[in-house]
């Protein structure tokens, strides 16, 4: 069974998300080692959102199974049970990989359509990799994910739709600049969103780029993308001169205070209006520098209020091509739990086969008459094979073992996991037949 626990900026408050995107309690990990019916799971954690995927294989009461859940990573998290079930939404089954494709598509973004998402879900996957958390069935989840927004990219206008945080903050902030090309710029953070942000800052025609990093990276930064660097004793001095300071630093701590910044701002020559952009998650500003004079800031939390609304063509498109490739999931899920029932066919038939040809060996001809048999066992096989792959797409694979037991006497041993219902034509959309 899939479950995912989900807490985005669709259903947690920010002070929620930055809460649980502070943790560095290895949930997953932690989790299979307390519920045993849990096979793995994988941890997708962002700014604007903090879910697992988890595979389960439950042994009892399915809503039972999920109190534990909760109650074991409200420990994990150092977090009340009310707290996270008042943030989380919970979703089983069937929901979760047309959710998963949607997120990884971008549909469920505070930027509809940004380009950042998938390649942190597949960062996630890589880490429950690396950790041992994964399943084949995560495996297929994941991998089928990443199918889909590229076929979403490539077969809709939603690439155009989207913006990512870091461009949709800068064109808010246009209002806010005398002009992009005088703007003197402070960026604080090196890792894969400064240098995203970086690119931004040029494509709008900043030239004036200074780079501090809390753990002391600027200066290769710097170096790499012919920005300056600004040591740590520069620090408070630069931010005297800049215009504009965007911070997307994954530091623990802030890295910039309203008392730092009041000081910065009492030196000689200070200019008069900063505009900070705090990117990060947990939050790298304290909000309080916004009470300063000529000081406006932009926090994840404004950028969700402002976030474009989706042009509806683009979006529902891509949702028909996620539904679509939900559905496809589904299938292929419903054809892996019928293995067994196939295999156990199979053995049957190859066995009345051998049978025959252990009877004829001491003829002279026994070669020939065994090839033939066994082109006959693959014949018979053929059909019922193909019927049992389209019963279980259909939701009847227990019409199919039943007719196995009646016909042949063959038992079979039921899938530790349930097969996933409701195949073609989800969401409404048209369904493509091959």
């Amino acid at each position: 069974m899939l479950l995912c626990l989900s807490a985005s900026h669709r259903s947690a408050s920010f002070a929620m998300l930055e809460r649980l995107s502070a943790s560095d309690a290895p949930a997953v990990a932690e989790l299979c080692t307390r519920i045993p019916e849990l096979r793995g799971g994988v941890c997708v954690s962002t700014c604007n959102r903090y879910e697992l995927y988890l595979d389960l294989n439950p042994l009892g009461d399915e809503w039972m199974l999920r109190a534990r859940i909760l109650t074991n990573l409200a420990e994990v998290l150092d977090t009340p049970v009310q707290i996270l079930t008042d943030n989380l939404r919970i979703l089983s089954d069937e929901d979760v990989p047309e959710y998963l494709f949607s997120v990884t598509s971008g549909l469920e973004s505070v930027a509809v359509g940004e380009g950042e998402i998938s390649g942190q879900v597949s960062r996630a996957l890589e880490q429950a990799q690396d950790s041992g958390t994964t399943t084949a069935r995560l495996e297929r989840l994941f991998q089928q994910a990443a199918n889909t927004s590229k076929g979403v990219k490539s077969n809709t206008g939603i690439g155009q739709l989207g913006r990512s945080l870091v461009r949709l903050a800068f064109d808010l902030a246009t209002s806010q600049l005398e002009s992009w090309e005088s703007t003197r710029v402070l960026l604080v953070g090196t890792g894969a969103y400064a240098g995203a942000t970086l690119k931004a800052l040029r494509d709008r025609g900043v030239t004036k780029v200074s780079v501090y990093s809390p753990s002391g990276r600027a200066g290769r930064f710097a170096e790499r993308e012919g920005v300056v660097p600004v040591e740590e004793h520069s620090y408070l001095p630069t931010l005297t001169n800049a215009d504009l300071i965007v911070t997307c630093t994954n530091a623990d701590e802030l890295v910039l205070t309203q008392d730092q910044l009041q000081l910065a701002r009492s030196a000689p020559g200070t200019v008069k209006k900063q505009l900070i952009i705090d990117l990060g998650m947990p939050r790298n500003v304290d909000p309080n520098v916004a009470a300063l004079d000529g000081v406006e800031l932009l926090d994840l939390e404004t950028l969700r209020i402002h976030a474009p609304i989706e042009e509806l063509d683009s979006t529902n498109e891509a949702r028909c091509i996620v539904a679509r490739a939900a559905a496809e999931f589904a299938g292929q899920q419903a054809e892996s739990d019928l293995a067994p029932a196939l295999s156990a066919l199979r053995e049957h038939i190859h066995a009345l086969v051998n049978q025959e040809i252990e009877r004829i060996s001491s003829r002279e001809d026994s070669g020939v008459a065994a090839q033939a048999l066994r082109r006959l066992g693959n014949t018979l096989l053929h059909d019922p094979m193909v019927r049992g792959k389209q019963m279980a797409r259909e939701g009847r694979r227990d019409e199919f073992e039943a007719a196995l037991q009646t016909l042949y006497g063959i038992e079979v041993a039921k899938p530790a996991t349930p097969r996933i219902a409701q195949l073609p034509g989800a969401s409404g959309c048209p369904v493509e037949h091959a």
